[in-house]
């Protein structure tokens, strides 16, 4: 059974989940509109938010997310042991290829790019660390789900007809399941302006030793120069990065 407190607190941190990049700001009667809560007991969680550094205080009746965060994302870089052993490699590569480098972790059912170290030509992105990616459009996310174990697989599947049917992929279960069986068998995702018009990246998976899906590492560049690198050996080089990232993770 769960304590009224405990279930208080879980309500009052949802606060949090409100805000994304089409809701920067909120006030504290549209948060008790939201959460179906009474305005006082709004204002409580505000205030609590607020002395927590959680939340501060905007333009008029308005809060956006607080300086704490800003502080805690900087211990998430510290303690990131996938950043942490991926940061060396990812400089090596920029220094082989001169392109960008790109890391991305798989959180929940989440992908997100958590650091880049950018090359010679770098190349403009419209995502970067903490803003959520499509989990089926790109080379990161296609590597990662490559490696989700068939049941992992099904449920994303039955969980996400509408965005798998916007991406392009298979509407069937057996093409999908075929079509990432073939991306787990390269041992890498090739994206040639699947994410954006202009960019294109190669990526490979990072995972523990049980096989537990980490995340990916990604080659990426803008078409045109993407057209006249030496793929073969830019493919090469991730997946050993890949490889190397997971070993030292284990």
């Amino acid at each position: 059974m769960t304590d009224k407190s405990d279930s208080s607190l879980v309500r009052m941190l949802s606060v949090l989940e409100l805000f994304d990049e089409h809701r920067l700001s909120w006030s504290a009667e549209e948060i008790a509109d939201a959460l179906q809560v009474s305005v006082p007991t709004s204002y409580r969680y505000v205030r609590v938010l607020v002395a927590a550094g959680l939340l501060q205080r905007a333009a008029g009746p308005h809060y956006t997310l607080g300086p704490r965060i800003i502080i805690m994302d900087h211990y998430i870089r510290l303690g990131d042991p996938m950043l942490q052993h991926s940061q060396p490699l990812m400089k090596e590569l920029v220094e082989q290829t001169g392109l960008d480098c790109v890391l991305s972790g798989l959180y929940g059912l989440q992908v997100l790019d958590t650091h880049r170290e950018s090359g010679s030509q770098p190349v403009a992105l419209r995502y970067g660390r903490g803003r959520p990616r499509s989990l089926f459009v790109g080379a990161a996310p296609k590597a990662i789900l490559s490696r989700f174990t068939p049941a992992q697989l099904r449920k994303m599947f039955d969980g996400h007809a509408g965005e798998i049917t916007a991406a392009g992929l298979p509407a069937e279960w057996k093409a999908f399941r075929s079509y990432f069986g073939a991306i787990r068998k390269a041992g890498h995702y090739f994206s040639n302006g699947e994410l954006e018009p202009n960019v294109a990246g190669v990526a490979a998976p990072i995972q523990k030793t049980d096989g537990t899906i980490l995340g990916a590492i990604s080659l990426v560049t803008s078409v045109q120069r993407m057209a006249i690198v030496d793929l073969p050996k830019i493919v090469a080089l991730v997946m050993r990065a890949g490889r190397e990232i997971s070993a030292r993770i284990r």
